[in-house]
């Protein structure tokens, strides 16, 4: 590549993947190189392209990886390099983000840059913890303040005694280390010392703590229950709202931290759930979905697919795989005039809905026993019967329907291959408690799990709970070791997801109404 590259100073928003905003995502999307920082949430790093490659400059009072200004000479590095170059910073870049100074160096250098503002915690975290830094008749004002000033210092940026009185809302961003002198110069310059504060850290996370307080006891409330960046400080009479208004953490999976070990391609639509209901998903990829060895097999299948009596589909993957290659080779759906469909779900039947197909037959339960023993007097003997799959499919189905008479041509529709999960860092979550339940969706998905973050995690840490989508999956991880606690009665990840709630004790609540997942079709 030649020429120079573009820069995107992204704000990634205060930590829940959700907040970042569309145009942000889609310079997550588009890079060559994502340039993030410790807040930045990892459900968005997922969604950078495969070859991206990704560099951590996370900055925290402890350590820094990098300074800013190695940070500003990585970006026009990289950019001169001609790459495309996405900067994501936690929240927003030009709100105490040093952004600025990053579009500075890239202006002194002539590189190509754009700026796209992302949700600031300072009215975002306080959201969440169900403090609105406004109200009628509580607050006109706000104001937001770094808290990272040094109290010492002779000449201070900020003007303590207006601040103090001069808005109704005060929100102090990465304070926690100068928390007892901020409250002791509010109080000194006018704020009453019973005035209302919190302190939030891990905002719009399944991490969140909230801790509340008056002004004159917050920060000794802090010290005593271990509080640290990255934390909001709020100040006012709106934090008595939280009482009413206090609606994230109240969600059922709340507080859970759930490793989804699905591909890269399908841990979307498990995390959108885990997230909906206020947990955070960590995926770790344990399986990837690839192309077969060799097309052969599936090609001469297409070639006369018309002559099939009968095409069962067990998987979406298998549906998109099935009818990219079918597009591919010329033909479209009309090849499949008078053949019969089956899906082994819903999420399977809707892919095929996707593509314009009705489908004939969907068994009660998602096995191979039951699409055979459902199947049973709808397939003749002689009858000729396709099945495009993965290449590491039981064979289960195929000799069962073999067994009533059918003519069965099994072919490799993909692959499943081992993923590229961050294995360093799940073993260190998993180790140290931060992974309440690691959830399994196939056999596949146990069997690399364990091979990617290494046996010798085994036995779990107490508390460290497994779930999986089925009787077979859950199969195969008693067999490897794994001790299953949650087993999905219905076999989808809608299935699986409402398994979790049950397992907590929380009940189903509502989850028919409250979750669209979609199926993973293109």
């Amino acid at each position: 590549m030649s020429g120079k590259g573009m820069v995107y100073l992204v704000g990634a928003g205060p930590g829940d993947p959700g907040l970042i905003t569309v145009k942000g995502l889609d310079c997550v999307r588009k890079a060559d190189v994502l340039v993030y920082d410790r807040l930045a949430g990892q459900g968005i790093l997922s969604c950078a392209r495969p070859k991206a490659e990704l560099i951590y400059v996370g900055k925290s009072p402890e350590r820094h990886t990098m300074r800013q200004e190695e940070i500003n000479r990585l970006l026009v590095e990289k950019a001169l390099a001609g790459k495309t170059v996405t900067r994501l910073k936690g929240g927003d870049p030009f709100v105490f983000g040093r952004g600025g100074e990053e579009a500075e160096a890239l202006y002194e250098a002539g590189i190509p840059f754009e700026v796209v503002p992302g949700i600031t915690s300072a009215v975002a975290v306080p959201a969440y913890a169900g403090i609105p830094v406004t109200h009628r008749g509580l607050a006109s004002t706000f104001a937001v303040i770094t808290g990272n000033e040094d109290p010492d210092k002779e000449e201070t940026d900020i003007n303590w005694e207006k601040i103090a009185t001069g808005a109704g809302t005060l929100v102090f961003l990465m304070g926690m280390g100068n928390l007892a002198a901020i409250a002791d110069r509010l109080i000194r310059h006018g704020r009453p010392a019973g005035t209302p504060a919190a302190v939030i850290r891990w905002g719009t996370t399944a991490s969140q703590k909230t801790l509340t307080g008056t002004l004159g006891d917050i920060a000794e409330k802090a010290a005593q229950k271990g509080f640290a960046n990255p934390s909001v400080i709020v100040v006012g009479e709106v934090v008595g709202l939280r009482e009413k208004l206090n609606w994230y953490e109240k969600k059922p999976l709340f507080g859970t931290r759930v490793l989804v070990t699905r591909s890269r391609e399908q841990a979307g639509v498990l995390s959108r759930a885990i997230e909906e209901l206020g947990g955070q998903a960590v995926e770790f990829p344990a399986i990837s979905i690839a192309d077969p060895c060799d097309f052969g097999p599936l090609d001469r299948a297409l070639a006369r697919v018309s002559d099939y009596r009968w095409i069962i589909f067990t998987s979406a993957n298998g549906v998109n795989y099935f009818f990219d290659r079918l597009i591919k080779a010329g033909g479209d759906i009309r090849d499949l005039k008078g053949v019969n469909i089956c899906a082994i779900g819903p999420k399977t039947r809707d892919c095929l809905a996707a593509y314009g197909l009705r489908v004939e037959y969907v068994p009660g339960e998602y096995r191979a026993e039951e699409i055979a023993a459902g199947l049973r007097g709808r397939i003749s003997p002689g009858d000729p019967v396709l099945l495009p799959r993965a290449d590491i499919a039981r064979k289960a189905l195929a000799e069962l329907l073999e067994r009533e008479g059918a003519r069965v041509d099994e072919v490799v529709a993909y692959r499943t291959v081992a993923g590229d999960g961050r294995r360093e860092e799940v073993r260190r979550m998993v180790r140290n408690g931060e992974i309440d339940i690691i959830t399994f969706t196939s056999s596949s998905t146990v069997k690399n799990f364990l091979s990617l973050a290494g046996e010798d995690l085994l036995p779990l840490p107490e508390g460290v709970r497994v779930a999986c989508i089925g009787p077979v999956t859950a199969g195969t991880a008693r067999s490897m070791g794994l001790p299953v606690h949650i087993e999905a009665e219905e076999y989808t990840i809608e299935g699986l997801v409402k398994a979790i709630v049950k397992e907590l004790g929380i009940g189903d609540w509502g989850l028919g109404r409250n979750l669209e997942l979609r199926p993973t079709c293109r």
